[in-house]
């Protein structure tokens, strides 16, 4: 007969691997310790949270990751990405390449897809020949974070703003395509004054990359319908088919995507939907007075420099209905100090570079002076 005492120790073991996960990743750590804390100070029913998330928003995150892991699992994009830079011949001109290839595929594939591609890319060239990989790196971060702002799949917060403002998927493109355009021309010029024209030679560029075709077609066309049924909200349809045709087809890429991200995505609504509601913040945001575009553009931009642009876009949105003020707040808030996006610490993490945060800033924090400037600018008169 087991005992008492046997059947709590697979329990206390499992709790113990829980809290060991959990503790490894620190915005996860804070979510969790933020919702019991406020569970012991300003208790909901335990029922009623799952309420708090926005799902439909959730559903099209999850689509998402599935089809852009089909995609960079197919091979394509690194094929496509080395085939390229064989046609560039100085620093300025990779740099400038690297950063139209991150900006471009930020838009379809998200920001963290288009790092785990270009940055890879990046560390690959630079054992070809002498590159200067800390600024290559920090020009891609910033390139992905001016490059997603375009469409609503190109990162989180667009895509919450996007689900919850009920626009069209066009006319969401035509709303932010102002401000990426005017960021992408900053960073050009920006990029010319960095970077110098010292002459490259990458002909040892010769190892093959080969591209899984089926996959690619498959994941173009289940892609283009997903997109489709994400922009008349039916995210939870398009989900299950795309989910159980690669369970069956290629378990791996489901099993492979950033589960994390989800967990995180649905803490974030829950705790932050919770503390906007608490009263002394409510009537603390209130005395800001987000009725104006531009009072809820400069706390988008601001309030993303110490909470990161998510979580900003999901807390301000319970105070401003103005959602193309808010994004042109939350885009902006990406650049600055690193935590203003997560695409920032992912691209340091992934160029395994020390001493990159001090450089980091020096070009970011005045980007983000000078682009609050342009897209407060733009904001008002576009």
């Amino acid at each position: 007969m087991p005992t008492a005492e046997h059947a709590i120790k697979p329990t206390r073991g499992l709790l113990l691997t829980i809290i060991h996960y959990v503790a490894k990743e620190p915005v996860l750590s804070v979510l969790v310790a933020a919702l019991i804390v406020l569970q012991i100070f300003h208790p909901r029913p335990w029922k009623s949270l799952p309420s708090l998330v926005d799902w439909q928003t959730v559903l099209t995150l999850a689509g998402l990751l599935i089809l852009t892991k089909a995609v960079e699992y197919s091979g394509f994009l690194m094929w496509l990405a080395h085939r390229v830079v064989h046609r560039i011949h100085s620093q300025r001109g990779l740099a400038w390449l690297l950063i139209a290839l991150a900006a471009a595929l930020s838009t379809l594939l998200t920001n963290d897809v288009a790092l785990f591609v270009v940055v890879p890319l990046a560390l690959s060239l630079n054992e070809l020949t002498p590159l200067p990989l800390k600024r290559l790196v920090i020009f891609i971060a910033i390139a992905v974070n001016a490059g997603s702002i375009l469409t609503p799949l190109g990162n989180p917060q667009n895509l919450f703003l996007w689900q919850t403002s009920g626009v069209s998927f066009g006319g969401f493109v035509l709303a932010l395509a102002p401000l990426c355009l005017a960021l992408m021309a900053m960073m050009y010029a920006l990029a010319a004054v960095a970077f110098r024209p010292i002459p490259l030679d990458l002909s040892g560029d010769t190892e093959p990359h080969p591209v899984d075709r089926p996959l690619l077609g498959v994941a173009a066309i289940l892609f283009v319908a997903f997109v489709l049924l994400a922009d008349a909200h039916r995210a939870g349809i398009g989900l299950i088919g795309v989910g159980l045709g690669f369970i069956f087809w290629r378990p791996r890429i489901v099993l492979k995507i950033d589960w994390l991200l989800l967990l995180i995505f649905v803490f974030m609504f829950i705790v932050l939907r919770s503390v906007a509601a608490l009263p002394w913040v409510h009537n603390a945001v209130g005395q800001l007075h987000l009725t104006t575009p531009l009072r809820a553009y400069a706390a988008g931009a601001v309030l993303s420099q110490f909470i990161s642009n998510v979580p900003a876009a999901i807390m301000l949105a319970e105070f401003s209905k103005d959602w193309r003020a808010l994004a042109f707040g939350v885009s902006v808030g990406g650049f600055g100090f690193a935590i203003g996006s997560l695409a920032n610490l992912i691209a340091m993490r992934l160029s395994g570079q020390r001493g990159m945060w001090m450089q980091f800033h020096l070009f970011s924090v005045p980007f983000w002076v000078v682009g609050g400037a342009v897209g407060g600018w733009l904001l008002l008169h576009f």
